[in-house]
This record gives structure tokens, sequence and C-alpha cells, in this order.
């Protein structure tokens, strides 16, 4: 048996069977996106952080970490929020501000801690959108990279001619 004849057998380089300028089109867009989502979330979480740093927040000794830091992120935005719900029940004597009595002078301050809190938490999401953002504005780009090289590679194609 004798080996195959590699010499009969040609490697050509063609270009695509059909135009694949949409493909890298949409490879650029996708670019171009990942890159704006990418600013957008850093923008949004620089905002929500300066604006966080502005109330001058400190957490209190007593919370579970970040104790005397200034809230800032979505970490110290978190444990402030707790802290608040601690801070409150002790306040109220474990009651909620539905549980208490309308007439009760301590529902004024579980309803304002309940707003303080639903802030810190609006906050804790807007990082995490952000961050969010930021993920899906590499893989966007990742994507669109990708589509822009395969849809500009040559295609190769070998072409085997018959045996004797």
């Amino acid at each position: 048996m004798s080996a195959p004849d590699t010499a009969s057998a040609t490697d050509t380089v063609q270009a695509p069977a059909r135009n694949l300028g949409l493909v890298k089109v949409v490879g650029i867009l996708g670019i171009v996106g990942g890159a704006l989502l990418i600013i957008v979330g850093l923008i949004v979480w620089v905002t929500v952080s300066s604006q966080l740093r502005a109330e001058n927040i400190t957490i209190p000794d007593d919370a579970i970490a970040f104790q005397g830091q200034t809230v800032a992120g979505p970490f110290t935005a978190y444990v402030q929020a707790d802290i608040i719900q601690h801070h409150a029940l002790e306040a109220s004597g474990g009651a909620t501000y539905a549980e208490l009595d309308r007439e009760d002078p301590v529902r004024a301050t579980m309803m304002n801690a309940s707003f303080l809190r639903a802030s810190l938490f609006t906050s804790v999401v807007s990082f995490g959108v952000a961050a969010f953002a930021m993920g899906i504005g590499v893989l966007s780009i990742l994507f669109g990279w990708a589509l822009h090289r395969l849809a500009g590679a040559p295609v190769v194609v070998k072409r085997a001619t018959a045996a004797p």
C-alpha cells in the first residue's frame, strides 16, 4: 500500500461565499456598545459613591463591619442599613413600624429608619446594576471582537484530486 500523494492535494485561500460585511458591522457595534456599557456603569458607580460620601454617614462602632468608615460603596451601605434596622428595633422593643400603634411616638423613628434603609438599599442595587452593566460591556466587547475577527478570516478550502 502506498502513501497518499500529498502533491495531488492543493490548499487554496478563498474569500467567503457570502458577503460578511454585516457580521463585521455587528462585531464593531458590539465593541462600541460594550465600551458604552462600561463607561455608563463607571459613571453610575462614581456618581452613587460620591453622593453617598457627600452625606458623610459614618458607620457606628456596633455595626458588624466597617466601623468608623464613611458610607461610600455597596458593602458599607448594606452594613449601615443593617445597623439602622438593629437600632430601630432596639428603640421599638422589637416591633416593626406596622406593628406599632398609630399614636406611639416611636413610630416616627421606625418610619425614618425604614426610609433610610430603603435609600441605602437603593444605592446597593444601583451599584449592582452598574457592575452588571460593566460585566455585560466586557462580554459584549469580547463577542464583538470575536465576530469581527471571524468575519474577516480567510476561508481555506482543501481540494483533493481523485487517485488515478
